[in-house]
This record gives C-alpha cells, structure tokens and sequence, in this order.
C-alpha cells in the first residue's frame, strides 16, 4: 500500500491544508461537551453565575464576611474593592439609599479564603434546610437566651482570641473539603447577594445559557463546514490518486507483450484497473477523512478527560482494552477471507466474459445450462466468501454498541458517587462521557479503518503487480534510426523462438530475406508457426536466438513506434473499436484526409458495402465490429492497414474471411498501389500465394521450402501435398488457379 503513496506527490498541499482543517475540527468536536458541562454546572447549578469572587457586595455583608477571614488577608481583600455610597447610571440599585455597595475592582482576582468565608457567612445565614441544620448544631451548647439570636451577631460578640480560634478550626475543617463544593457555595452566595442587591439573576441565567448555547452553535455549524471541507478534499485527492493509478496501470499494459497479457489474463488486468483501484481510492478517502482525524480527537479527549474528572480515567483504559481486544479478534478471523475475495472476483469476471464472449458457440452447441452452472459457482463462491466476511464484520457494530454503553453505565455509576462525595459536578460527568464516547468512536473509525485496509492492502498488492512487471519487450535505453538508403528491407538471420512458458522452440534456424516491392508468402500446416514468425517482425515478441533485421537495422535497437511507423499489420482475427467506419480507418491518423480514407476503402474492396449503409462513413460500428460481418470486418482491418501507406505489410491470415472474388480484387489492388512495399502474407490457401515473389513453407518450425510457386511444386515435398489438397491436376499444370 505504501508504494502507492507516490502517486500523492503532487497532492502534498491538500493533505497538509486537511491536516490543519482536521485539527481545528477536533478542537470544535473537543470543545461542545465543554460547553455543555458549564450550560449544567454554571448555567443551571449556578444560576449563570461564573465568578467565585463577588463583583458586587454589600457593606454589611462584606464586614460580617470579613470576621471568618485572617486579619492579614482583610486589607488584601478591601483594597480590591471600591466603595459606592450613591444610586447613579451605572448602579442604578435601589439599596444604595439604604446602605453602600463595594464593587469589585479586579475581575481577575481569587482569593480561596475569600470563599470559603462566603460558604461560612451562607451557612450561618442561609434559610435553607442544610444550613439551618448547621446552624442549630452550633447553637447546641450555647446559653438558652443567646440560641434565639443570629449566628452572625453572636461571633461579633466572641473576644479575640476565641474568634481567631473559630477561624482556625473552620480552616482546618475546610482542607479537606472539595474545591467544587467550595466554588459551588461560593456561587450559591454570590447569587443570594445579587438578589438582595437588586441585580436581575434570572436574566444572568437565562442570557448565560442563551449565550453558551449559541456559541455551541456557532462551534456545531464551524465543524459541520470543516467536515464538508475536508470530505470534499478528501474525495478530491482520492479521485486524483485513483486517475493516476489507473492511466499508469493502462499505460503500462499498453506496453505488455502478449507473454505478459498471458502471465495476467485480461480479466484479472481489468479487474485491478477498476475494482482494485476503487478498493484504493476508497481506503486513501477514508485515510484522509478518519485516521488521521481519529488520533487527533482522541489525544484531545483523552487530555480533556485528564482535566475533567482524573479519578475515572481507568474506565477509559478498560473501554479501550475491550475494544481493541474485538478488533483483533474479529480480524484474526476474516483477515484470511479478505485476500481470498478479490482472487474470486478475478474468477466471476473471466467467467462472464468467457461466456459473454462465446455466446454464440454456447447456443450453437446447446451447453446454457453448463455455463449457467459454471457461471453459478463461481458466483456463489463470491457471495459465500463475502457473506463471512460481512458478518463477522456486521458483530463488529453491535459489539462496540454494547461496549460502549456498558461505559456509559459505568461512568454513570461512578461518578454519582463523585458527585455525592462532591469530587466532581453533574455537568463534569456527562461532558466525562461525551469525551469517553469520542475516545471510543476514535477507536471504532481505527477498526472501520482496519475493515477496508486487508482488502486495499491486497488491490494495492494486485495493483503493485502490474506496475512493477519488468516487460519482456521495451526500447532500447540507446535507440538506433532507420537507415534512408535502405526502406523496407526485412531479413531473418537464424532466428529460434521459444514462448516464455514453454521448454521446446516452436521457431527453428529461420533464416530469408524480403526486399522492398516483393511479396513473402508463408504457408504450412496449423501450428507450424506461420502466425508467430511474421509477429517477430512488429516485436509482438522477441526472438529467443538469432535477428530480425528491418532496413538492415535489429529491431530490438529501435523504438517501437519508429518500429510500428513503418509497419502496417492486420492480425489473424479482425478487430475494430466502438466508433465509425471512418475512426476505423482513420485510426492511425484522425487527421487524414477523405481522398486517402476513401482510397483505402477501395483497395480493401469495401467501398461497395459502406455506401450501401445509410450514413456511409459515419456509419457506426458497435464495440469488436459486431454489427459488421466476418469479410466486412476483415476489409475494414485491412482498409485500415492500407490507409497508413507503411513500407512494410503483415496480413496474418487476413483474406481467409473473403469470397474468391474479393480475395483475388482485393490482392490484385493491393499490388497495384503498393508497389514499392514490402508485403508479408501468412495463408491457408495457395491461390492467395501462388504469385508471392517467394514463398516460405514451415513445418513443425522448420523452413522447409523457399522459393515461388513453381518451384516449391518440383522441390518442396510439403509444399505439394497442400498444393495437391487444394489445387486441380489441371490447375498444377498450368501454375494457375481458376478461382
């Protein structure tokens, strides 16, 4: 998979920019369970409120406060304090024509003295019912006449030195008291303080939460657009990667010989520059939108749990054991199955196109029920193959599903007990398992990651395969040209081939000359190596021993399209491509003109049946030329090779399609207007050869007989017999046919 990676050189940027785009979409993501945490804690619990330091307080309330702080600490905290002695604008509350107000000067101070003063002061004042209870236990051993007076006023009466000792116990009692119960108390007198001050605390609530709530907002609309950013780079990127992938995979096949067309197969190279790379696309898609976004989220929630509510950190841990234990479990299991897939999606594919294909045969010999068998299996092995593996995936789900909640319940559980014990606040607890459930989901888009890796990992294998296939047949690191003084010259020079697989040669010692304006026929039994030797010359492939030499040239020092320029080949079995009879015979030069087009149309003796279609030239041709007959195709293939005008022809068995008539018009033209070409021709039939300038006859990869007609039927003892089983005694004697 990592080898793949170069093809996103040139996206490096975009990668970057989602990156940064995923890190600020984690710190949103991060920051919501925050904001419902303070909506809970602040804006429900605290009634909006937010300092633990009074901005504003009465005099009295201030100096009766002050008895439960240190002597020492009273100057710090009044000097942070302004006096207000009138109602005006900008405190426009009513108690100021009764008592002065202190304003708090610095926003910014703290003082944990100061608060835990305020949570005595609340105690000893508060009619609510746990402060009335404390304040009856103080009252205990206290004289009948003062249990009826005001706490408050009873500790100003207190000496000194009992005051100072009162302080010192309730320090100490404090140190062990949570600072959450200590800012929450803090908060609960701030507020009762407002109230009496005249400060509306309802609209501080309301406009808190209003406020918090919009900002989640703002928060939840920012990531939704990073989300859509990133997704859209994201596919971006990938469809990028995919086109590369695949004009490089195409490209390459494009320069496979037919030894590595065989070692692939045609279904397994379409496969893996179509399935194979959606496999990979998809994967880098997710790489860029999950991964890499899932360790973000994760170190950031894992860090915001720390500050949250440290004492629960070890459900995090257990969670993520359970998971990962799934994970691996799960794929220890279908990992296998993964790389079996795409070899059985090979299988279904060369399947259906062998059938396709060979429709016509199928029918022909009525053997449907056969294929549909054949084809059957190989479907039903996929769809076994993928079925396992779906479901083992499919208990992937409900699996982290119940992990997860079972988290849940123990975070719920635990941390009640937190709260009870005052460790930590309800909002603390659910922005707990927000963070928890991020962490989680982390992990699970990891083990979504972990489904599609096994199998992108073998397209990317698959893939890898082609790319890095060492050809059998390229160019010359040091290209040689073609000489000018010598054009379509074709020698053999003890050429032996052996196919790639194979342990025998099927081409032995050949060795002939062909000269530029004479015809070079090749005759001999099926499998003799007709069809092979004249494949040499195109490089379709290379000679085992031995030289092929084209204008005196090998044809292994020059390029193949120098190579392929001189050279027009019409093989064994017509091919044409979804167009126009006119791309068809065009296909060398969509430039070319009408004249040369229709010219070639002539020679190939084609002309007849395209203008009898209605739209002529522009007439379609279905994909392969299915909607043309066997000869049609075989005039169209050679229209196609005579309208390049090349110095050199190759027909391998390309008239065995054509009636007599044509065959004979057909060569006839051919003669006429390539005069000054070479022309190799491979042949069954001997009246298609009869007038070559020279004829060679193999048999079993031999050349056993070179020369013309007349006299490889005195010295040629093959060459007779194929003559005699196809020729008259009459035609023999004359040297003719009378076809």
């Amino acid at each position: 998979m990592l080898r793949l990676l170069k093809f996103l050189k040139k996206n490096v940027f975009q990668i970057l920019l989602i990156v940064v785009l995923l890190i600020f979409q984690a710190n949103c993501d991060l920051a919501l369970p925050d904001y419902t945490s303070r909506i809970i804690n602040v804006g429900v619990q605290q009634g909006g409120i937010e300092e633990t330091i009074p901005k504003l307080i009465r005099k009295s309330k201030l100096e009766e406060i002050l008895l439960f702080v240190d002597p020492s600490e009273r100057q710090d905290i009044l000097k942070n304090y302004t006096l207000v002695t009138k109602k005006s604008d900008e405190y426009p509350y009513d108690i100021l024509e009764k008592e002065d107000i202190y304003v708090l000067d610095n926003e910014d101070y703290e003082n944990t003295d100061f608060e835990r003063a305020m949570l005595v002061d609340y105690m000893m004042t508060t009619d609510e019912q746990e402060g009335v209870a404390v304040q009856e236990k103080m009252k205990e051993n206290l004289p009948s006449e003062m249990q009826q007076m005001n706490l408050i006023d009873i500790i100003k009466m207190m000496p000194e030195d009992d005051l100072s000792s009162m302080r010192k116990n309730i320090q100490d009692q404090f140190k062990e008291m949570p600072d959450t119960i200590v800012s929450q108390s803090a908060t609960s007198f701030i507020r009762s303080e407002y109230k009496e001050i005249g400060v509306n605390t309802d609209k501080i609530q309301s406009d808190y939460i209003l406020v918090s709530g919009l900002k989640m907002l703002g928060i939840a609309l920012l990531s939704m657009g990073l989300t859509i950013s990133v997704s859209l780079l994201a596919s971006r990127i990938g469809a990028s990667l995919a086109k590369r992938v695949r004009k490089a995979e195409f490209d390459k096949a494009l320069r496979f010989s037919r030894a590595e067309y065989k070692k692939f197969g045609i279904s397994s190279l379409i496969t893996r520059n179509t399935n194979d790379v959606q496999q990979v696309q998809l994967m880098i898609v997710m790489t860029l939108r999950l991964l890499i976004y899932a360790p973000i989220l994760a170190l950031g929630a894992v860090r915001k749990v720390l500050t949250t509510a440290p004492s629960m950190t070890w459900i995090i841990w257990v969670g993520i054991a359970v998971v990962f234990t799934i994970v691996i479990t799960l794929f220890a299991v279908a990992m296998p199955k993964f790389k079996k897939v795409q070899k059985l999606l090979d299988r279904l594919n060369q399947v259906t196109r062998e059938i396709i294909t060979g429709i016509p045969v199928i029918r022909a010999f009525s053997n449907q029920k056969y294929e549909e068998e054949r084809f059957d299996k190989a479907n039903v092995d996929l769809k076994k193959t993928n079925l396992f593996v779906n479901r083992v995936m499919n208990v992937m789900m409900p699996t982290m599903m119940f992990t997860m909640n079972g988290i849940c319940i123990l975070i719920i559980w635990n941390g009640a007990h937190g709260i009870d014990q005052g460790l930590i606040q309800v909002g603390d607890m659910l922005a707990f398992i927000q963070y928890a459930m991020q962490i989680i989901m982390a992990f699970l888009m990891i083990s979504m990651f972990s489904i599609l890796l096994p199998r992108a990992n073998v397209s990317a294998s698959r893939i890898m395969e082609v790319l890095e296939e060492d050809e059998s047949i390229k160019d010359p690191t040091r290209p040689k040209t073609f000489s000018k003084r010598i054009q379509g010259e074709v020698e053999f020079k003890n050429v032996s081939f052996r196919y790639p697989d194979s342990d025998e040669d099927v081409l032995t010692d050949i060795s002939f000359k062909a000269t530029k304006g004479t015809t070079t026929a090749f005759i001999g039994s099926t499998g003799s190596g007709k069809s092979t030797l004249i494949n040499l010359i195109p490089r379709l492939y290379d000679v085992t021993k031995g030289e092929v030499l084209v204008d005196g040239i090998n044809v292994k020092d020059v390029l193949l399209k120098d190579l392929h320029h001189k050279i027009g080949y019409v093989p064994q079995k017509g091919i044409l491509f979804s167009g126009t009879i006119e791309s068809n015979i065009k296909f060398s030069d969509e430039n070319m003109s009408d004249e040369q087009m229709k010219k070639a149309a002539q020679i190939a003796q084609a002309e007849d049946f395209i203008l009898e279609k209605k739209k002529g030239y522009q007439s379609e041709i279905s994909q392969g030329g299915t909607n043309v007959s066997g000869g049609q195709k075989q005039r169209l293939s050679i229209a196609r090779a005579v309208a390049m005008d090349p110095e050199i022809y190759i027909f391998d068995d390309s008239f065995s399609a054509l009636d007599f008539k044509t065959d004979y018009l057909l060569r006839k033209a051919l003669y006429e207007n390539a005069k000054d070409a070479t022309i190799f021709i491979v042949a069954q039939r001997i009246n298609t050869i009869m007038k070559a300038d020279q004829i060679v006859v193999l048999n079993e990869g031999k050349v056993v007989g070179i020369g013309r007609h007349e006299e490889l039927l005195k010295t040629c003892e093959v060459y007779r017999e194929i003559a005699e089983s196809q020729l008259s005694k009459e035609e023999l004697e004359n040297g003719q046919s009378t076809n």
